[in-house]
């Protein structure tokens, strides 16, 4: 993906996957969106299917990278960079990511490709999370289980409707990050 070409195509992919799901991840398709033929695919991939392995070893190496530098310390107290990585995922919501993120987790129910991929990413932000945790001075079980309930808040206050508006939606996501650096 290095000659910048790929990455078009990629991108493409990408956008398609948002909308329709891995099924709509399809040659014709992309062309038509780039408004260009098939054969420029045909010179960057051998098929359709190594577009899927580029976008998922795309988005894992992204992930992995993404997690390890938001929550690098940079001189920050643990707290301090846990509460900016809630901060980081709960008051920018960024639709195309999640709707990326669900398509590639609903592909990975029936991909092994794509399962292993989203393991992946999950281990790599689970660590992380949990060295923050491990760096305010909890043990290893207990860091790993803070972790794991961060990661369903950050992903389940994403996918939640609160009926009363944005304003109440951040004081109970304010509240429940509290409880996730108590």
């Amino acid at each position: 993906m290095s000659d910048g070409k790929g990455d078009v195509w990629v991108e493409a992919a990408f956008a398609e996957l948002a909308r329709s799901g891995v099924e709509g991840v399809r040659v014709e398709v992309l062309a038509k969106s780039l408004g260009v033929t098939k054969g420029g695919f045909y010179r960057r991939f051998a098929d359709r299917a190594a577009l899927l392995d580029a976008m998922l070893q795309h988005w894992r190496e992204g992930r992995a990278a993404s997690i390890a530098q938001q929550t690098r310390l940079d001189g920050q107290e643990p707290r301090e960079r846990l509460k900016a990585v809630i901060q980081l995922y709960s008051e920018r919501l960024n639709p195309e990511a999640m709707a990326i993120e669900l398509a590639i987790r609903q592909w990975a129910r029936s991909d092994e490709n794509a399962a292993a991929a989203v393991a992946g990413v999950d281990a790599a932000r689970l660590k992380h999370v949990a060295e923050l945790y491990r760096a305010t001075g909890l043990a290893a079980e207990e860091a790993d289980a803070r972790a794991f309930l961060f990661y369903c808040f950050i992903f389940g206050q994403s996918l939640l409707f609160v009926e009363r508006g944005p304003r109440k939606r951040a004081q109970l996501v304010a509240k429940s990050a509290e409880k996730l650096l108590d």
